[in-house]
């Protein structure tokens, strides 16, 4: 029977901790952002997950499931807005480019809006114990940031959606 020193034993590091953790957030040359202040005030992004759809195939009042194709839900990152809006600015031109407000017109070769970023699971002595290199991301939304006069004790915050097109790891490409 396994105890408490077979499970320590085997939890190396001591576990990999959720608050230790980085993006290296490459913004498009239109966004004119700043990648290492970014990688600052990104608070809260995610490993992402791995879907493949299943496809059921029926035969004789039975469902035979077969493997589907492969999708890649949005990615989310939570980000604490400084008093000059710089990382937010960022975003927002960058959205902007893709589409303007006013015009609706943009820039309409992916390559030249998409851009690649990273997120690094990192451990307590600041290694790199894993990476996920998101490929061809963009922003779909920019959240908005509540104002409230009985909040006081806090600093803004807001959510920005991205879109990929797949996303590798170690050799892995998902």
């Amino acid at each position: 029977m396994a105890n408490i020193d077979d499970f320590k034993a085997k939890l190396a590091g001591g576990g990999a901790r959720p608050n230790l953790f980085k993006v290296i957030c490459n913004f498009p040359s239109e966004a004119n952002g700043n990648t290492e202040l970014a990688s600052f005030f990104i608070k809260g992004a995610s490993l992402p997950s791995s879907v493949m759809a299943p496809i059921e195939v029926p035969f004789r009042g039975r469902k035979l499931k077969v493997a589907g194709d492969r999708t890649f839900e949005p990615w989310t990152i939570t980000v604490i807005n400084d008093t000059g809006f710089l990382t937010r600015n960022a975003f927002e031109r960058w959205m902007n480019s893709i589409n303007q407000h006013l015009s609706n017109v943009g820039i309409a070769n992916p390559t030249d809006y998409q851009t690649d970023m990273s997120v690094q699971q990192l451990g307590k002595d600041d290694a790199v114990l894993k990476q996920i290199e998101f490929r061809g991301v963009f922003p779909t939304n920019i959240s908005q940031i509540e104002l409230n006069y009985d909040t006081n004790d806090t600093v803004e915050e807001y959510t920005v959606e991205l879109q990929y097109q797949y996303w590798e790891t170690a050799g892995v490409t998902s």
